[in-house]
């Protein structure tokens, strides 16, 4: 340890000289720092994100009462980033670009928005948030959480999931991809990963390389993936297990071989995996284990809808799962995933109404009873030419319709 007597000057050095040239480095050394320091803020992600929360509480939508004589548009917004009518919160959610904004469900006058200098992959709710994933470079990587009635900014993690993805289910979500997908839980703490997996932990921790995904669902603690993988004949339905899946070592229920192509995973229960088979129409149900209960004949319209995303369109009540084959509506048991009562002709899954099931037909919204898919009247709606698929779900008495790239906010006439 030097001591005050120790140091000496530098031979041939005057004083004030050696002075110069400490306050000279010190002076380099700050603005070295400060130059850093300014780089890190202008190109974190803080820096480039704009939030705009909402400065007063939303407006809650007026409540369901009867079924409504007519329905007349209220607003409408561009929002090609949201798969789904996002009703959350009190208020309706869209999103268009690298923006994600919440509108009041009433008159669409937006309340919050939360903007950032990355396109945005898709945007999907879960958990009581509203999650924004946003691209960075070949990944859908930036996951923001936002709170659906005031926009502020929740927790952030990073994904590696590729274009095209869904985020799908509850608690755990399933983020989709047409060869890697993973789940994580509310906390955002990823529990699986499955697939071609970016920076493997361990050799031999993926028990399949190669395989395309063709279709996802998920319930609950099961997250279902319907793929084709290379050496092997027909399609392969594997069933993740997240909570018992450690990291990229995922743990299946089951990965059984169908002996089949081009099948479709519909949905997936708390021990029930229904698949639409090819040719004539049937739905395979099979059990927790991945054992065949039975197939049964589904009557699913003149059209099948194959979507480019792999979900099926689905909505969902406490007693049953409502699916669009693409030219009919069928009521699955939300048990055991049995077919119960088809409406032919619709363009959509539906929605629940007050003890109602409104569901997507041309020139309206079909009044059906939900235990007998018995039809009632139609209420009619002017959809200004469209005639293609329709996603509706209620915000309170109001009606959300999901068209193309566009939310069209409907009310009572």
């Amino acid at each position: 340890m030097l001591r005050p007597r120790d140091l000496r000057p530098w031979p041939g050095v005057p004083a004030e000289r050696r002075h110069r040239g400490d306050r000279l480095v010190a002076a380099v050394l700050v603005l070295l720092l400060g130059g850093a320091a300014l780089l890190y803020a202008v190109q974190s992600p803080a820096a480039r994100t704009e939030s705009v929360p909402a400065s007063a509480p939303a407006a809650a939508p007026p409540g369901v009462g009867g079924i409504p004589a007519a329905l007349g548009e209220l607003w409408r917004a561009p929002s090609p980033a949201t798969p789904v009518p996002l009703a959350a919160g009190d208020g309706v959610v869209v999103a268009e670009g690298s923006r994600v904004s919440g509108r009041d469900a009433r008159t669409g006058a937006e309340r919050w928005s939360y903007t950032r200098d990355l396109p945005l992959c898709t945007v999907g709710a879960a958990d009581g948030r509203v999650l924004a994933l946003y691209r960075n470079d070949e990944y859908c990587s930036e996951l923001s959480t936002l709170t659906p009635d005031d926009g502020r900014r929740g927790p952030a993690r990073t994904l590696d999931a590729r274009p095209g993805t869904r985020l799908i289910g509850q608690d755990p979500v399933l983020a989709t991809g047409e060869d890697y997908v993973e789940t994580f839980r509310s906390d955002l703490v990823r529990t699986a990963e499955y697939g071609t997996v970016r920076a493997a932990e361990e050799p031999g921790d993926q028990p399949r390389a190669g395989c395309t995904f063709r279709s996802f669902a998920s319930a609950g603690d099961r997250a279902g993936v319907l793929e084709q993988c290379p050496g092997e004949t027909g399609e392969r339905l594997s069933v993740i297990r997240p909570s018992e899946s450690d990291g990229n070592r995922p743990e299946f229920d089951f990965s059984e071989r169908l002996g089949t192509d081009d099948a479709r995973l519909i949905a997936l229960a708390e021990d029930r995996a229904a698949v639409l088979l090819p040719g004539e129409p049937r739905l395979l149900l099979l059990d927790r284990a991945g054992k065949r209960v039975g197939e049964f004949p589904v009557d699913v319209g003149r059209t099948v809808n194959v979507p480019a995303d792999g979900v099926a369109r689905t909505s969902t009540d406490d007693t049953s799962r409502y699916w669009w084959t693409g030219g009919a509506t069928v009521a699955l048991d939300a048990r055991t995933l049995q077919p119960r009562w088809t409406v032919p002709d619709t363009t959509g899954p539906g929605t629940r109404y007050g003890d109602r099931l409104l569901v997507p037909v041309a020139g309206g919204l079909a009044d059906v009873d939900p235990d007998t898919g018995t039809v009632g009247r139609t209420v009619p709606v002017d959809r200004d030419g469209w005639d293609g698929p329709v996603q509706v779900t209620a915000q309170g008495g109001l009606l959300v319709e999901l068209r193309g790239d566009e939310v069209v906010v409907l009310g009572p006439a």
